[in-house]
This record gives C-alpha cells, sequence and structure tokens, in this order.
C-alpha cells in the first residue's frame, strides 16, 4: 500500500516572479513528496527587483479557502507565511484555534522581502504574537527577529537571547536563522524558552540567487513534520534542500534572483548515483559525454562524474583489481546511521558501517544476495556541489 503524501496548507501570499510565498511554497513541498493546497492572502506584482504593488484579499475569501481545505481535504501541516494586515492575523489565528489538536503550525514572519521592501501594514508585526499558542515552530530571520522583539541582533550571542525572548512569548521554539549576520558562516538555531537547543553551521554560499530562502525553509520543515519527522530532522532536511535550492539557481533576473527548488532533491532514500568500473579514463569519459551526460567532477586518470538531467548521478572509476560488472549501486539518505541501524536490526549484513569519507560522504557498504555491492550514503550538497565540482561549460 502506498503511504499518502503528508498534506501541507499553505496561508501565504502570491509571488508573480514565482520565487517565494505561494509559489515557492508549493514547489518545496511538492519536490519533498506533500501534496500541497492553499489560502491565498494577497496578490503581489514582484519580480527579482522587488514588489510593485501588493493588494490584500478580502478575509472573507482567506477564511473560505481555509474551510473548504480543512473539510475536504484534511491537513497534516500547516505553513504560515504573509498575512499582511492585524485583521488576518486575527482571522487566521481563530481558523487554527478550530484545527484539530496536534497539527504542527510553522510560522515564517515574513515582514519585508528579500528586495527590502516592507509586506506588512503598521501593527501586523504586533499582532503576529496572538499566533500564540497554535505555532508549532517560528521561523525568524534577523531582521524579523529584531522588529518581534525590538532589541538589537548583531552577533550569534544576541540572535539567541531574542530567540529565547520570543520564544517564551509564544511558548514554542523558535528557529533563529543568522543569514543576515557578518562572517563566512551561516548559523541557524534553534532555541526554545530555557536557551538553545541546536546549532547548525554552514559555510555561507556566494549567491544572490536567495529570494524565497525563507519561504522555502518553513514550507520544507512543515513537509517534514507532517510526515512524522522530528523538529531537528525537519529542520536538517530543510536547511539541505535550501542550500542545494540556491546552489543550483537558474540565475534568472537582474536581482534577487529564485532559486532551483526543481533540482534540490528530496531527503528521503533516493537512488542517487552508480559507480560504474572503467579501464580507459579518456575513451570513458568521452563515451559518457557523447550520450549527453555532463560533466561535474573530473580527478584525471582515476574519477569522473556525470549529471543527468534530473538531477541524478553517474560515476567512473579507474581502481586497480576491478572488473566489468563491479558496478557499485549508490542509494542516498537524509539520515544514514538510522537507516543503518534499523537494517541491521532486520538481520542485513554490512562490510562496513557508516564512516566519514575525505571527499565529503559518510558511506556504508554491503552487498545483496547476488553479490552486487551497494554503498548507502549522505551526502548533502556535497553530493553535486562539492567544492571541486566543474564549472559549468
Amino acid at each position: 500500500r502506498v503511504t499518502p503524501p503528508p498534506r501541507v496548507l499553505i496561508i501565504a501570499g502570491s509571488d508573480s516572479g514565482g520565487g517565494a510565498g505561494i509559489q515557492a511554497d508549493i514547489k518545496t513541498v511538492t519536490m519533498l513528496g506533500g501534496f500541497a493546497m492553499t489560502a491565498i492572502t494577497a496578490i503581489t506584482a514582484q519580480n527579482t527587483l522587488g514588489v510593485h504593488d501588493v493588494l490584500p484579499l478580502p478575509l472573507e475569501i482567506v477564511r473560505a479557502q481555509f474551510d473548504a481545505v480543512v473539510a475536504d481535504l484534511g491537513v497534516d501541516a500547516v505553513k504560515i507565511g504573509m498575512l499582511g494586515t492585524a485583521g488576518l492575523v486575527r482571522a487566521v489565528g481563530d481558523c487554527l484555534r478550530a484545527l484539530p489538536p496536534g497539527i504542527p503550525v510553522i510560522l515564517d514572519p515574513v515582514m519585508v522581502a528579500t528586495s527590502g521592501d516592507a509586506l506588512n501594514e503598521a501593527g501586523t508585526g504586533e499582532a503576529l504574537l496572538g499566533l500564540a499558542g497554535p505555532a508549532s515552530l517560528v521561523t525568524p530571520n534577523v531582521p524579523e527577529l529584531k522588529a518581534l522583539t525590538q532589541t538589537a541582533v548583531t552577533d550569534e550571542e544576541s540572535m539567541a537571547s531574542a530567540a529565547m525572548e520570543l520564544a517564551r512569548r509564544f511558548g514554542c521554539p523558535v528557529l533563529a536563522k543568522g543569514g543576515h549576520l557578518p562572517g563566512d558562516e551561516m548559523i541557524d538555531l534553534l532555541v526554545g524558552p530555557e536557551g538553545v537547543a541546536r546549532r547548525w553551521s554552514a559555510p555561507r554560499i556566494a549567491s544572490r540567487n536567495t529570494h524565497g530562502t525563507g519561504c522555502t525553509l518553513a514550507s520544507a520543515v512543515a513537509t517534514g513534520l507532517g510526515r512524522g519527522q522530528s523538529m531537528v530532522e525537519a529542520i536538517e532536511q530543510a536547511r539541505g534542500f535550501v542550500r542545494t535550492a540556491i546552489l543550483a539557481a537558474p540565475g534568472f533576473g537582474a536581482g534577487h534572483g529564485p532559486m532551483a527548488h526543481h533540482a534540490a532533491a528530496s531527503g528521503e532514500m533516493n537512488l542517487n548515483q552508480v559507480t560504474l568500473p572503467a579501464r580507459d579514463y579518456e575513451v570513458s569519459v568521452a563515451f559518457y559525454r557523447t550520450l549527453g551526460l555532463a560533466q561535474i567532477v573530473d580527478s584525471p586518470g582515476r574519477y569522473a562524474r556525470f549529471e543527468c538531467p534530473g538531477g541524478a548521478t553517474l560515476s567512473i572509476h579507474v581502481e586497480e583489481g576491478t572488473k566489468a560488472g563491479d558496478a557499485i549501486i549508490c542509494l542516498e539518505s537524509s539520515d544514514l546511521d538510522a537507516w543503518v541501524a534499523s537494517l541491521q536490526a532486520a538481520g542485513v549484513a554490512f562490510e562496513t558501517l557508516p564512516v566519514d569519507q575525505r571527499w565529503g560522504w559518510r558511506e556504508a557498504r554491503l552487498r545483496d544476495p547476488a553479490g552486487n555491492r551497494l554503498c548507502l550514503y549522505r551526502a548533502g550538497e556535497y553530493r553535486r556541489f562539492p567544492p571541486w565540482r566543474l564549472p559549468a561549460e
């Protein structure tokens, strides 16, 4: 029996440029294997350069969308983005309190677009605090954290302090996103009323294509929670999804460009790579290039990786002792160790248990009943975007 996808109801505004808002939310939920439903709060005229106009929708229409979805389709998680007015915040709060208990609600307190344009009327920020209770997680960036707490946020310590204050007000965890802080590291903090529960750090990606990062992250977290993941698991999957989507961005527009949601792999288990033995490196590289695969890694004479249009990769490896038929099937999971532990409990034997490799992957090796080699791995963005990736041709 096929497991049904998590049903994610998105309450947010429409972005005509497709990079953020409802458009980014739907792409994210779909790519992560969820079923996206919407209650649109506003129509915006915007592109990568900014927001040119905003038309808030009547409260009755927003409420009617919400009621229609809940009554017929059901909901496993809710993601809230742009609300725009204090009246709409209160109306959405009433809707959320009518939901059955236990449904996770992710609140992305959208106040300013990536371009710097304001998206809320005066008083909306204060009204957001009225969503304390329904919210399961609040995901502010630094400017939003400043606005909601009326405190200065200039470094990791002050971000943690402001997030802790906000967590007390909402009575739920806060994911404080540190992308606006200076430095080469991107630091995100999961903070509860008592302090920091989890810290994530990753190298900053030098890119102008960051339109919709907040919307995307919150929708990805909602999808994970709707599927039954823990809060930490859902956040880790969401962070990886956002980073991959930035790295694969198409470069559209003259301003803050959209990301490539379509190119960001799901955090679920996937068949993502096959590694084939090769005898003649140059001949094999020429062959797979002729087939139409794009070479993305080149270690002359030894190893090459190619990317298929759908995102899966194929590698060739010149290695002493291997012969035709010694292919390695690579299966990727965002939670490798838990996957391996569950397989061991089911009686599956491994040749090597999970170990970190110098090329950035964490791998475990085993063979199937016929002796075929399998590699279970976790690579994150290093699967397709290692530091040594070849530039696009």
